[in-house]
């Protein structure tokens, strides 16, 4: 009965993120009326409609307002973000014909930010079909399941664990639906933003709705087969750079700016790190490669921002020098700040796992008895932050190496391979040719698990599994 009830309450609450799906999918019909197609909005209709229709039964099956667990939350918002890549690729498949484990490694790349493609046109689709990619990366930087607690569901213990568990801490407000508007509300204004430079740039509204969708989000999935590159523009290049920053800075951070008139923006431990190692990595890039300023400047920042859009092809980026492309492996692993858009392991707990190992090595040659602490922009640690961030990125470590181990089996070019994956599971972009089209399914399925967890960070999916592992293991007694 517990079982059964545990069921219901996780139901309800995907309901809701489900009902939602169902609504905004129905966004890109308007593109279809824009540019005449009115005999293929069926193809979002039918998908849209199954996935009201489900979500309207699944959260009439549980009335109570029970107070949402935070295992519950975890396995909601895991089970949301495969929802969402499961009825966009149906969506996909009968549109453009697109193999159903093709459709669905597209539309989890572009939920999750990855921006990775296995078209090998994207310039031949309908524009109702890059419209749609371009409104998955958008969602899905601020989170599928944020932004349908703000819409759908009233602020209470359930609603914030169901932020937490899409890997979400920070607080704008002690209210967390306050705190969802308000990041909402800047993602908006940044959304909006981005937009008008764009479009006073020269660029076409189309153009520049998807390019802006896909860089605040730092998502990078492209309409066009160059990416970025495309326009040859600098002007562009520069508002690109500049997005993508403002999409890796935190919320928190960007709600002090407005508030304080931008005075909080180089205070924040997170932007100072992320900036240094931007100008180092530049740097340090243009000296390998004698690259142009302005090239290797967009790919340092698209790789730490884990937008992987970029302005040279693989083929090009395959004779830098190995050093550069690790200096950028480097980069797509740590990722932006905590509290944004960007996905990898974040600066800051790359920050408290060194200072944790930091403590360690002081404690083993310090006298006994001595009291020794740790402190990040004068906040002390907890020992449970180290121990927590310290996990994480073993964990993280170890799935790479899951990821890069089932290259190798297919033989693979070791070094490409494993640049092309931690671009994969840090949900950045950037690939050096080895993901595409001919990639056998057993990859392409590694692959989509890996941009999964890599969004969800790891926890929520794991404890999917084992609740499912369980129920299984029930079913069988």
């Amino acid at each position: 009965m517990a079982s059964r009830k545990s069921l219901l309450i996780i139901l309800h609450y995907l309901g809701y993120i489900m009902q939602g799906l169902g609504i905004v999918l129905l966004s890109p019909i308007i593109v279809e009326l824009i540019y005449g197609d009115y005999f293929n909005c069926i193809y979002f209709i039918i998908p849209c409609m199954i996935s009201f229709a489900l979500g309207t039964i699944f959260v009439r099956s549980y009335k109570n307002n029970e107070m949402l667990k935070l295992k519950y939350a975890m396995v909601v918002s895991s089970l949301a973000w495969l929802w969402a890549s499961l009825i966009s690729a149906v969506i996909m498949v009968f549109y453009v014909n697109a193999p159903f484990i093709d459709a669905f490694f597209e539309n989890m790349s572009a939920w999750t930010g990855s921006g990775l493609t296995l078209f090998a046109d994207v310039e031949i689709l309908p524009y109702s079909i890059l419209f749609l990619r371009s409104l998955e990366q958008w969602i899905g930087g601020l989170g599928v399941v944020v932004i349908f607690v703000t819409v759908l569901i009233r602020s209470g213990t359930s609603a914030a664990r169901l932020y937490k568990s899409e890997a979400r801490e920070e607080k704008l407000s002690p209210n967390i639906r306050n705190t969802l508007r308000k990041s909402l509300q800047i993602y908006l204004l940044f959304t909006g933003l981005g937009l008008a430079l764009y479009i006073l740039a020269g660029l076409p509204v189309f153009d520049a709705v998807n390019l802006t969708f896909t860089t605040i989000s730092t998502g990078g999935m492209s309409i066009k087969n160059a990416n970025v590159g495309f326009y040859h523009d600098n002007i562009v290049y520069a508002i690109t750079m500049f997005l993508m920053i403002l999409g890796a800075t935190s919320f928190t951070v960007h709600y002090k700016i407005i508030k304080t008139r931008g005075k909080s923006f180089f205070k924040d431990i997170q932007v100072q790190v992320m900036l240094s190692l931007i100008i180092l990595a530049t740097l340090g890039v243009i000296f390998l490669t004698r690259n142009e300023p302005v090239e290797t400047l967009f790919h340092v920042i698209s790789a730490i921002t884990t937008t992987g859009a970029n302005i040279s092809s693989p083929a090009y980026m395959t004779t830098w020098p190995s050093l550069s492309l690790m200096l950028l492996m480097v980069l797509m692993m740590i990722g932006g700040s905590s509290g944004s858009t960007v996905g990898a392991m974040k600066i800051i707990r790359v920050i408290t796992a060194i200072k944790g190992i930091n403590l360690t090595l002081t404690k083993l040659i310090s006298p006994q008895g001595r009291v020794l602490s740790v402190k990040i922009a004068g906040k002390k640690l907890k020992e449970t932050e180290i121990r927590e961030a310290t996990a994480y990125i073993f964990l993280y470590l170890v799935f790479l190496l899951f990821g890069w181990g089932v290259f190798l089996y297919f033989g693979y070019d070791p070094f490409q391979s494993l640049f092309d994956i931690i671009s994969t599971q840090g949900n950045v972009g950037l690939s050096l040719g080895v993901i595409g089209p001919g990639l056998p399914d057993a990859i392409k399925i590694v692959l989509t698990f890996l941009m999964w967890i890599g969004r969800l960070e790891i926890i929520p999916v794991l404890i999917l599994i084992r609740a499912f592992a369980l129920a299984l293991k029930d079913s069988i007694r």
